[in-house]
């Protein structure tokens, strides 16, 4: 929840705009990729991010954000490229311009355009959770797995191989390893340095300090 002396609550409109989003991309990605693709960091940042709008909870905000900033900023340098000059930069938005899928279906992907502004929003109204990182590690370190034995097909969080076909450079659960120690190091930790000096504690509050001192 908002600790006491944060900004005003989120506005109501936004908290149900991102409820009815999430209502009707659900079904839709249900339908077109199966429940295995919720298992993706990014979906998986959009629902916290929901729930993190409701609760007013920086905790959640930040694990979103600790964890998919950089993959999510990634995702909107190469989508730009593409549309500006048919740039295949990182692979991560190919499916954007894949005339096989549905324009609606594409149209509900461009979440990931205004995520990153979103979190940095949020957090700049409820201040970073440094705990985030460790969570987020931890939570990695499951899923991650997780989505390995869904199996190459599927190639969840590229569990498989960094594109559409597996890897075939080391044992497949080398890869698995190697990525449970990449993320943390090169995708969490520069956020969690970046965003703690973005967004340090509030110092406290007259009013929090008389709390604190009554309760002394």
């Amino acid at each position: 929840m908002a600790e006491s002396g944060s900004p005003r609550p989120f506005p109501t409109w936004l908290k149900v705009a991102a409820t009815v989003f999430v209502a009707v991309l659900v079904p839709v990605y249900g339908k077109r990729y199966g429940p295995a693709n919720f298992l993706w960091f990014s979906d998986i940042a959009l629902f916290l991010t929901v729930a993190a709008l409701w609760l007013e909870s920086k905790l959640l905000v930040s694990i979103a954000a600790v964890g998919t900033m950089l993959l999510e900023i990634g995702w909107n340098i190469d989508f730009v490229l593409q549309l500006t000059g048919k740039i295949h930069y990182f692979g991560l938005s190919d499916y954007m311009l894949d005339p096989g899928i549905p324009v609606f279906v594409r149209a509900l992907s461009l979440f990931h355009v205004p995520l990153p502004f979103l979190w940095l929003w949020m957090l700049h109204r409820l201040r970073y959770d440094r705990r985030a990182v460790v969570i987020q590690t931890i939570f990695a370190w499951i899923v991650l797995p997780a989505t390995f034995a869904l199996g190459p097909r599927e190639n969840v969080n590229w569990v498989y191989g960094f594109g559409p076909e597996p890897q075939r450079y080391m044992p497949p659960w080398s890869h698995l390893l190697l990525l449970m120690v990449l993320f943390p190091t090169l995708v969490y930790m520069p956020s969690h340095l970046l965003l703690t000096k973005l967004f340090p504690p509030r110092p406290p509050t007259a009013r929090n300090k008389a709390a604190k001192s009554s309760k002394a």
